[in-house]
């Protein structure tokens, strides 16, 4: 197994690459080329062709380990060393030109993750973390915000649009944080989100449903910030399809009481 350094150098060349491809392909504009995944979730040759750069690369540079990745290999893994990898968080962004979509790759030994790296592909800006060794862009060390009044609070949040069966729920817990805090906004973007999150930009983030690819990398980047990651009943294991709740320690308290209580 290489040391984490080597993992996480092997991370962001793969990240890199597949950043470079998304900028300079021909972004599809016709919707009778995007592919439907479900209801309102796309997906097209460029998400594949991503995927296929950061996997071939990945396994070139460690050949025992596995893949999973949003477009071809979802499935769980038995390998020691799992990337898990989402070739292009905010396809549908993408389509339309709205400027917050990413590339994240984790490294997972365990179940646990031990090295994110998430690309903000516009704006080619690239977010790293190591199991305790910081969350980092470029030589900034980032850390979460310090705000625990809610009513001076961002949260950041995501619509449970691959479950709409759940908007009833979602809605309840929208209107109870709105009415507290500063704002709430949705970019479309989970990866980035939890960026934003780890910035201190965001001091709280959740969302209903998630798949393990859209999460992986960003939770790490919030803990090693010294932020809070849980899923809504307050597990620690986000790795896996569910909910999320982010934030600076103080936030991610009250988000949970709250949303507990909506």
């Amino acid at each position: 197994m290489l040391e984490h350094h080597d993992l996480l150098a092997v991370a962001v060349t793969a990240a890199r690459r597949a950043a470079a491809f998304i900028r300079q392909a021909t972004r599809p504009t016709d919707p009778a080329s995007w592919s439907r995944k479900g209801v309102s979730d796309f997906v097209t040759e460029v998400d594949r062709e991503s995927e296929r750069i950061i996997a071939a690369y990945l396994l070139e540079q460690v050949p025992n380990s596995a893949v999973r990745g949003e477009e071809f290999t979802p499935d769980e893994h038995p390998a020691e060393l799992v990337w898990v990898v989402d070739p292009l968080d905010g396809t549908t962004n993408y389509l339309h030109d709205y400027p917050a979509y990413a590339v994240s790759i984790a490294a997972v030994a365990g179940g646990v993750p031990t090295i994110g790296v998430v690309v903000d592909v516009p704006r080619n800006q690239t977010y790293t973390a190591v199991a305790d060794g910081g969350a980092w862009q470029g030589d900034q060390q980032l850390r979460v915000s310090t705000v625990n009044d809610p009513s001076t609070s961002l949260i950041g949040t995501g619509f449970p649009f691959k479950v709409p069966d759940r908007l009833p729920e979602y809605l309840d817990q929208f209107a109870s944080l709105l009415r507290d805090t500063a704002g709430i906004r949705r970019a479309g973007s989970a990866a980035l989100d939890l960026v934003d999150v780890a910035l201190g930009r965001f001091d709280g983030f959740w969302e209903l449903q998630l798949a393990p690819w859209d999460v992986a990398a960003g939770a790490l980047l919030v803990r090693e910030a010294g932020g809070v990651v849980t899923d809504i009943d307050g597990s620690h294991d986000v790795i896996k399809h569910g909910s999320i709740v982010a934030g600076n320690p103080a936030m991610h308290d009250w988000l949970m009481e709250r949303l507990g209580a909506s």
